[in-house]
């Protein structure tokens, strides 16, 4: 039995190293490819992004190589992005504007719309919660239009706050933290009140402090989600000198394919350091293993 046991674990570890390591692959690839040079590049992707005929598709008549080590390691890509071409850093910088606000001001009406529907339970609080629920299930696409005829409304399309405005009440932080809320005890809350606590002090005294794994997970998860949005800025920020990065990366041509790696791994930097500093609150504020029981 002990040998089954352990030839199972072994089989199981070998698959999921083996399924991480395809997952890792193309970041892997992204990055080492970012120091090599555009003629390397050329010479190992060529059959890929060579194009004779802008009207007619691109066909791989070749064998690509792929190397995840360059013959000659140069930075002229990153000297590019970030000295010779400000508007790379122009369009990073957009991001960091519009994705900071909407995860501050997301996480913020979360905490406030949770601790509502966790205190005060009743037919038209379940009614809202389940309107939620709804909402959270629909994606980027069908809320578009609405989004833009709202927007053009209020007079603040092609603006910032067309994006913002959206992100800063989305249902899916809501959700997850009112979830994450109602585990909290009552006794631990009725506690609070015979001591003399007012509301405004139980929401930040005692909810929030239990609250806060799944406060950074959310703001994690929220993060990476708009930190990669190209949907809404297309439609709703059709200014380019406003939209963001994610975007941007899409209209880099064939001819810039190193610089394209570059841009690509300045852009996963923020990503990959909040996932990182954060992976545990994250984990635990998803699965609530944190959170007591009540």
């Amino acid at each position: 039995m002990r040998k089954k046991r352990y030839f199972g674990r072994t089989i199981l570890t070998l698959l999921s190293a083996f399924f991480a390591l395809a997952f890792l692959l193309p970041t892997l690839l992204t990055i080492s490819n970012s120091f090599m040079s555009q003629s390397e590049i050329s010479a190992n992707y060529g059959a890929i992004f060579e194009n004779t005929d802008s009207s007619k598709k691109t066909y791989i008549s070749e064998t690509v190589n792929l190397k995840f080590i360059p013959d000659k390691v140069t930075f002229s890509q990153y000297a590019t992005t970030l000295i010779k071409s400000p508007e790379y850093l122009l369009k990073f910088w957009n991001s960091v504007i519009l994705v900071v606000p909407i995860v501050i001001l997301q996480v913020g009406v979360a905490a406030l719309t949770a601790y509502s529907f966790t205190r005060y339970r009743g037919k038209i609080k379940s009614f809202l919660f389940f309107f939620y629920v709804i909402l959270m299930l629909m994606p980027y696409q069908v809320t578009l239009v609405p989004n833009y005829l709202v927007s053009d409304w209020l007079g603040i399309l092609n603006t910032r706050w067309a994006i913002i405005f959206p992100g800063a009440f989305a249902p899916f932080s809501v959700f997850l933290l009112t979830k994450f809320m109602r585990r909290i005890p009552v006794s631990l809350i009725e506690a609070a009140k015979l001591d003399g606590a007012g509301e405004w002090h139980i929401f930040t005294r005692v909810c929030l402090p239990q609250c806060r794994s799944a406060l950074y997970s959310i703001a994690i998860l929220v993060f990476i989600d708009y930190w990669n949005m190209v949907e809404q800025p297309l439609i709703l920020l059709p200014n380019m000198d406003k939209q963001p990065l994610s975007v941007f990366l899409s209209t880099i041509n064939t001819s810039e394919v190193g610089l394209a790696f570059a841009v690509a791994t300045i852009y996963m930097i923020p990503s990959l350091l909040l996932f990182l500093h954060g992976e545990e609150a994250l984990v635990e504020g998803i699965t609530h293993s944190g959170s007591v029981k009540g």
